[in-house]
């Protein structure tokens, strides 16, 4: 990860991420018993999700390494929607 923190060029960024996704993920287990953490948190998710998928596309990576950011981009916001139901 390190190195391809540095090939988007934005390594200061890759603890901050870490710790964001580990909170996140730490929000969807919550989401379970108050379902407005775990909405929260994958609204935060996509929204991560929605940045990689952009400083992808920026870098011109090829389509299929792209596709990983969008998928889970796509369920992070299913999983806020659902959260509110």
């Amino acid at each position: 990860m390190v190195r391809e923190f540095e090939r988007y060029g934005l390594p200061q960024y890759r603890k901050l991420t870490g710790i964001l996704q580990f909170l996140a993920a730490a929000g969807l287990l919550v989401g379970f018993w108050f379902p407005l953490i775990g909405a929260v948190a994958a609204g935060g998710l996509a929204l991560q999700m929605l940045v990689g998928f952009g400083v992808r596309l920026k870098i011109r990576d090829p389509f299929l390494l792209c596709i990983p950011a969008f998928a889970y981009l796509l369920i992070s916001a299913w999983l806020c929607v659902q959260f509110f139901r």
